[in-house]
This record gives C-alpha cells, sequence and structure tokens, in this order.
C-alpha cells in the first residue's frame, strides 16, 4: 500500500454521520443474554424483565416495639377510662420486625403503655386496625414486576432482587471492543524508561482513555498491542479483531490526511467506508466504516478530538447494543466573559472553566488545541457553537454542559490574573481542609485580572503591577482602573524575579544588559503582564529599546512556558519567577523581589468561600509548602494590605 495524502472530500455534518451510523448498524438491545447473580449486577442492563418470585415481607410484621393486640379490643380506652390488657392473653410484647402474633392486627408503642404488672398493661388510647405494622406483601408481592427490560441496575436494585427472592438475573452482555492503537512513534509507558525517551516518542495513552470510557458506558475491551506505520500488519489486525467476538473495532490514529494516515485504505480493502470527515471540531478526522457487517472506526490521534468522537459516536453505539438511552449531561446558562470567533460550517465543541459569580455563571474558553488532553481535564463544562454560526459575543448568554455537578459550579472561586505557581498549592491545600470548594485559575496577565474584576466575571484577580514611579505594586492599578469599584487587597507571596537560563550558563548571561546581545534569544511574558512591565522598567533604566532584543515579540502566558521554552532550547533565556527555573532543574539570576498580591472586590471579601481562601492563606501547611517551592517569602502572606 502506498503512502499517499488523504483528502476530506466529503465531510459530513454530524447530524449526518450520526445517522449514517445508527442506519448502517441498527441492532437495538441485540446483544446475547447472560445470567449473573444479583449481586455483580450493578451496572448491568437486564435483558428480559424481572418479576418478583416471592413477597417482601413474607409476613405481617411489628413495625415497632410495643405490644400487639386485636384492635376491637382496645375500643373505648381513653384517658379517663384506661383499658387494662392481660399480657399473652390480650396483648403481647413485640419487637420492630418480628411476626405478628395470630389473632392480633395492631401494635401499640412502648411509650404508649403503663405496665400495671407483669402480667397488666394499661392503655388510655384505642389502637386502629394495621397500626403500626407491615403487612406482609407491603413492599414486594409476589408475581409483580420488579425492573423491566433494559433497565440498568443500581446498587438499590440488589436489595429489591434479593428481597423479591431473584438471586440471578438475564443481562445483556457487554459490548466487546477491540482496541488498535497505532503509530511508529507510540512507545508502551509500562515497558519504557522515561529518561530515555527521543525527540519525537509519544508516550501512547489513547487507549487507555478509551477503554476506560468504554468501561464507564458499559462495555468492555481489549487492547491490541502497538502497531507501527504498517497498512498490512494493521490490516492483519483490523481482520483479526472482526473474525472474532469483538462487536466494534477501533483504531486509535491514523485518521486524518497525513501521509501515513492509513486508516482509510485499511478499512477501504476490508470493507466500506461510510463516513471520513465529520464537520466538527475537535474530532474531524473520524472515519466510521463496516467490515463484514460490524463497525470500524478510526479515532482521530489527538486526545480531546478523540474524546469527541467517542461521545459522538461510538458510546451511542455501544447503548444502542444495550438497548439503553445516550446519557445527557446536565446543561445550565452561562455567560461568556470575552468574544469567542468560530470557524463558520464547523461544529465546535469549546471547553470551558465556570464559575458563579454573583447571580450568575461565567464562562472562560480554554486553550482549543486538540492534543491538549489538560483543555478538557480543567474543564468544566462544553459550550457546543453552532456550525451556522461565526462565534459566541462577549457577556453572551449561551448553553454549556457540565462535566461536574451545578453544586460544584456554584463552590468554584474563580481567580484570574497573573500566573504563580503558588496558585496550584492553595488550590490545593483547599481541597485538603474543605474538599467541597473548587480553586480555579486563568492567567491573562495582571492587568487582565484587573479587567476581569471591571468585568464582573471574577471572585479574586492576581496581580504584582509595579509602579514604577514609587516602587509600590498594584494600588496605583487599581485607583486608575478600578475607581468605583471598592476592592481588598490581601499579599499572597513575595517572589523572587530573575533570568531562566540552562543548566550551565552556556551563553554566559549575567543580568537585563545581555538581552541586548545578537547571540541571546528571548522569550517574554504576553503584553499587560506584570512581569512585562517589570521587563520594560528595567529596559528603560538601562536604556535598551525592546527593538534590541531578538525575541521580544515572542511571548508566553505563564512562568512556567517560560523556563520550558529555556528548557528545550527554543530561547537562551526569559524573564520569570525563581520557583519555575527551579520547577524544571534551570538556572536563576534574581533581579528583583516583588510583591504578589490577591485583589478581591468587596463584595464578595465576606462570603463562605472567600474567608476559607483567606484562612488557607494564612496556614503553616499553606505557607510550609509555598516555601518548599523556592524563591518564595511568607512574610507578610495573608495579611490585608488595603
Amino acid at each position: 500500500m502506498t503512502s499517499t495524502r488523504n483528502i476530506y472530500l466529503k465531510m459530513k455534518t454530524l447530524e449526518q454521520a450520526r445517522d449514517i451510523l445508527f442506519k448502517a448498524f441498527p441492532g437495538f438491545g441485540t446483544l446475547d443474554t447472560e445470567m449473573v447473580t444479583a449481586d455483580q449486577a450493578v451496572g448491568r442492563v437486564l435483558a428480559e424483565p424481572v418479576f418478583a418470585k416471592i413477597s417482601s415481607p413474607g409476613f405481617h410484621s411489628a413495625a415497632m416495639d410495643g405490644i400487639a393486640v386485636k384492635a376491637e379490643a382496645t375500643y373505648g380506652a381513653c384517658e379517663t377510662s384506661p383499658k387494662k390488657l392481660i399480657l399473652n392473653k390480650d396483648a403481647f410484647y413485640v419487637n420492630t420486625g418480628h411476626v405478628l402474633p395470630q389473632g392480633t392486627d395492631a401494635v401499640i408503642m412502648m411509650e404508649h403503655i403503663n405496665i400495671q404488672d407483669e402480667n397488666i398493661a394499661e392503655i388510655e388510647a384505642p389502637a386502629f386496625p394495621w397500626q403500626y405494622i407491615r403487612k406482609m406483601g407491603e413492599d414486594i408481592v409476589a408475581t409483580e414486576l420488579l425492573f423491566p427490560r433494559n433497565h440498568m441496575i443500581s446498587p438499590y436494585c440488589t436489595g429489591a432482587l434479593i428481597g423479591g427472592g431473584v438471586f440471578s438475573v438475564p443481562v445483556r452482555k457487554k459490548p466487546e471492543v477491540m482496541l488498535i492503537p497505532t503509530g511508529s512513534e507510540l512507545l508502551d509507558w509500562k515497558k519504557i524508561n522515561i529518561e530515555n525517551m527521543k525527540p519525537g516518542q509519544v508516550l501512547e495513552s489513547n487507549s487507555y482513555v478509551l477503554g476506560n470510557m468504554i468501561e464507564a458506558c458499559g462495555g468492555k475491551y481489549a487492547r491490541h498491542g502497538l502497531m507501527p506505520d504498517n497498512p498490512e500488519k494493521i490490516i492483519k489486525a483490523v481482520e483479526d479483531a472482526v473474525n472474532n467476538d469483538f462487536d466494534i473495532v477501533l483504531t486509535v490514529g491514523g485518521s486524518s490526511a497525513g501521509s501515513e494516515d492509513y486508516t482509510k485504505e485499511v478499512i477501504k480493502s476490508l470493507g466500506e467506508i461510510l463516513v471520513h470527515g465529520v464537520t466538527i471540531m475537535p474530532g474531524k478526522p473520524v472515519i466510521i466504516g463496516m467490515v463484514k457487517g460490524k463497525p470500524v472506526i478510526g479515532m482521530p490521534g489527538y486526545p480531546v478530538s478523540m474524546i469527541v468522537a467517542f461521545e459522538q459516536f461510538v458510546m451511542p453505539l455501544i447503548c444502542r447494543l444495550l438497548g439503553r438511552p445516550e446519557p445527557e449531561r446536565e446543561k445550565v446558562l452561562v455567560d461568556v466573559t470575552r468574544k469567542i470567533p468560530s470557524k463558520l460550517g464547523i461544529e465546535e465543541f469549546l471547553r470551558v472553566k465556570l464559575g458563579k459569580v454573583g447571580n450568575r455563571i461565567t464562562a472562560s474558553s480554554l486553550p482549543r488545541g486538540a492534543g491538549s488532553i489538560t483543555t478538557i481535564t480543567d474543564a468544566d463544562g462544553i459550550i457546543r457553537i453552532p456550525a451556522n454560526s461565526e462565534g459566541i459575543k462577549e457577556n453572551e448568554t449561551v448553553t454549556a454542559e457540565l462535566f461536574k455537578p451545578l453544586n460544584a459550579v456554584h463552590n468554584t472561586i474563580v481567580i484570574v490574573g497573573s500566573h504563580d505557581n503558588t496558585l496550584d498549592i492553595l488550590a490545593d491545600q483547599l481541597k485538603i481542609e474543605n474538599s467541597g470548594i473548587t480553586l480555579c485559575s486563568s492567567h491573562v496577565g495582571s492587568m487582565g485580572g484587573l479587567m476581569a474584576i471591571k468585568r464582573g466575571v471574577c471572585h479574586v484577580a492576581g496581580s504584582h503591577l509595579l509602579d514604577t514611579e514609587n516602587g509600590s505594586y498594584n494600588i496605583s492599578y487599581i485607583k486608575r482602573f478600578l475607581p468605583d469599584i471598592k476592592v481588598k487587597i490581601v499579599n499572597l507571596v513575595f517572589r523572587d524575579q530573575g533570568l531562566i537560563i540552562p543548566k550551565g550558563n552556556p551563553k554566559n548571561i549575567h543580568g537585563i544588559e545581555d538581552l541586548a546581545r545578537k547571540d541571546i534569544k528571548f522569550i517574554n511574558r504576553q503584553s499587560g503582564a506584570g512581569t512585562r512591565i517589570l521587563l520594560d522598567y528595567q529596559l528603560n533604566k538601562l536604556n535598551i529599546s525592546p527593538e534590541m532584543i531578538q525575541g521580544y515579540g515572542h511571548e508566553e502566558f505563564t512562568h512556567m512556558s517560560v523556563a520550558v521554552a529555556v528548557l528545550n532550547r527554543t530561547a537562551d533565556t526569559g524573564l520569570g519567577i525563581c520557583a519555575a527555573a527551579r520547577a524544571l532543574n534551570l538556572e536563576f539570576i534574581p533581579v528583583v523581589t516583588e510583591q504578589y498580591d490577591l485583589i478581591i472586590p468587596e463584595e464578595h471579601f465576606e462570603s463562605k468561600n472567600i474567608k476559607i481562601l483567606i484562612n488557607t492563606i494564612k496556614s503553616m501547611d499553606f505557607q510550609t509548602r509555598v516555601k518548599a517551592l523556592g524563591g518564595y517569602h511568607t512574610e507578610r502572606t495573608g495579611e490585608i494590605i488595603i
């Protein structure tokens, strides 16, 4: 098979592609049946209706501790004319759950009985028939329907099954899926020493993500060994899977339009291509095929693209095989904090962070790259932008599908602004002490944080804006840009900012003045970041213009991204915090110790969650962890500056 580039000639819309898939594989609840015991049936789907074999309870029983009586024998009893009952003749002691003695039809609670002696019990009120009694069959009556066909057994259902005398149930066999990860660049993480990895090699994780997703929606999977980009070997693996008992075959990677993306030709050589390319983002490269009547689906290699394709095509197919409806996520209306453009003609699955600020839920877009798994692990939900839309306007209200319960969104503290490594420590420390609270931080620079406060879309802004006139931090900027908003300033840390350089300092860099050298490649922070303002201040003092610096216009949004650029030698140096250099075992040249504060609007300052946040910041556990990062000073941590 020759290596040629694939071309998406006839991409389908999501609706069209799903329609083609379901018409090609119409089987609904058609899997074979197997018997499992009641205690092992949780999460399984019933293949047949289940009827009770016995009643529960199987006898009339006392629902309270007291005495069992014949109700009519108690009539006429009152406070002024109590009635005496002879024990073991007119009345019988019973405990909750005991069989009701023959000839009795009511129970009087122990608290309503006056014991005269060992033979006489006195009552001051009559009982009525079946008072405090669980009748035979009150819960379950023999032969009644317990659960219908296609019902998914929950942990609660186990009690009903056993209580109704049903100790084994017929369930649908789990759909079996074969996963075939492809790509010569892939490494098995179970067999590799990561220190020996070479550029271009990738740890294979997609098949494990898919496997767990398959199990979560009721299927089971087998994983083929890693397959190199060899079409003949991939054909053999797919053919073997189809000829075995697998209901679905998924190849992973190789579905796009590259010269070594063989999935299309593999499926075409064995069967029929139904869909190649869907107008969704991420997820466009998915291939849907049929081989010997079975679905063979080429999953995209980028993880987020693969996940979206699974949820839109594979998961509903598994559900249909089980006779189950597709699961639906909880939906909520959210306000988008910034304008978000989108491609016309493509339905986009936009990953967002969410938080309730005031009386509205705000949504902030995460990076949109399909290759970044963290854009979905960090997400609180997804906004689907229709194909006929060019995007979302700022402050537009749209629907988001939630990845987490709504109460978790309500208990999210939204921090927007400058990046700092201690925010990760703070987020974890909050979870240790208050597991219900989540810290959500977006890194848009210090000025971006102040603007987020101005727009009312965050609870807290992280800022380290230097006033070059008097050397103070943040106060003058707040007065200038937030004149009508009352805020509190709480110090988080003082931190060392300086030049991050490779181990051994190969370019012999000593300070800011070296950035003007022709042999130095610099990596900058984005405009509006406090680090960028600090750099410009230092350059101005040395009479160095930005044009003199190679790489001044190359920007990153976090200190760790700057450190990574230095680590992989795309830059010789960048201005950042000591903790970022230390985290990646790089060297550091101090320039200044700066003040990093949290700016909190007064309307949020007295809220329960912000009080917990500040108490956590003041805790010794948090401060000890911060100091361990290196380059931080906590003498004023937690202090309210204004």
